[in-house]
């Protein structure tokens, strides 16, 4: 595997690891919505990682990178709340507050966080390594 293969694995993980922040962020932002319907209310969303193994059996390309497949809003049903008095009430009575776990998401941007500075710590080490390794004809 080329030296330069490693910027290529480690940016494909910050990649997919700021869209996961950006995603939290996103969640975080807007857990305390509120609806008047339950089809307009904010659904959780969540990123869909892959790992691409390219060249498995060839040794002297071997090479993994971090797909994104996609992002997925939650199945889990919204909070329903039961405010007459709010403005955003509907006629029963009830509002929806969306089904985002702030614990969870918080979780989930110090995982993406972590994540994406090993992955920054991975490009700082292999640039110092090839640097090191051109100094050495010196």
């Amino acid at each position: 595997m080329s030296s330069f293969n490693i910027f290529n694995i480690a940016g494909s993980g910050m990649n997919a690891e700021s869209l996961r922040l950006n995603l939290v962020a996103s969640n975080i932002s807007n857990a305390n919505a509120v609806s008047s319907s339950e089809g307009d209310v904010y659904k959780s969303r969540q990123p869909v990682f892959a790992a691409e193994l390219k060249n498995v059996f060839d040794k002297q390309k071997v090479g993994s990178k971090v797909n994104v497949l996609g992002v997925v809003e939650s199945d889990a049903p919204p909070i329903m709340e039961y405010a007459p008095n709010h403005p955003m009430a509907d006629n029963n009575g009830y509002i929806f507050k969306p089904n985002v776990n702030t614990v969870e998401e918080m979780a989930n941007m110090m995982s993406a966080s972590r994540s994406y500075q090993n992955n920054v710590e991975v490009l700082n080490t292999a640039k110092q390594l090839i640097l090191q390794t051109l100094k050495m004809g010196q």
